[in-house]
């Protein structure tokens, strides 16, 4: 369903280029995947404050929830909506603003080396079933892509920041995600 072209970019999903990546270090593998969730305000969907957000077009005006994102700097590779929508924001070879002080196994700055995918949603409200689908597909896609990633190097935003985040959060149903990726795989 989905292929990653030469440059890194997730064919067929919408590009939605942010400023917010920069180089990987020389020579570091991606290998890691880590997932997360987001919705702005929080718990409310759609409106396209995350594509403002990860381009730095958010108007922290706009909502008081939004007060302490000004002049933020963030981004993820790639959003999957509640509809299964796919929007990427940086290519996959480059290094994305998401993990933020991060580790995993034993290595610090996640970003070097990971793949950021944000779903929109929340800790608690379960994830569609549009947005399993689609992030099984992406998942796939990445894991053709990129031979130092395998199904046990993809985590939580809680698993590589525990003290700061719970990202994706219970409502994330990682045996669904898993069997979704095996169904493929066998």
């Amino acid at each position: 369903m989905y292929q990653i072209d030469a440059e890194g970019w997730l064919e067929p999903a919408r590009r939605c280029p942010s400023e917010n990546f920069n180089a990987r270090p020389p020579g570091c593998a991606i290998d890691l995947l880590v997932i997360h969730n987001i919705s702005l305000p929080p718990g409310q969907f759609g409106g396209g404050f995350v594509h403002a957000l990860f381009t730095n077009r958010l108007d922290c005006r706009a909502n008081p929830a939004f007060a302490d994102l000004e002049g933020l700097c963030v981004s993820a590779h790639l959003l999957i909506e509640r509809d299964g929508a796919a929007t990427q924001f940086v290519s996959f070879d480059a290094r994305a603003w998401h993990a933020g002080l991060s580790c995993f196994d034993g290595r610090d700055n996640c970003n070097d080396f990971s793949i950021g995918i944000e779903l929109e949603g929340t800790d608690v409200e379960p994830y569609t079933d549009h947005q399993y689908r689609e992030l099984a597909a992406v998942t796939r896609a990445l894991l053709q892509r990129y031979p130092a990633l395998d199904a046990h190097r993809i985590v939580g935003h809680s698993d590589i920041a525990p003290i700061r985040k719970t990202d994706p959060g219970p409502a994330f149903d990682w045996p669904r995600y898993r069997r979704a990726l095996a169904a493929r795989e066998a």
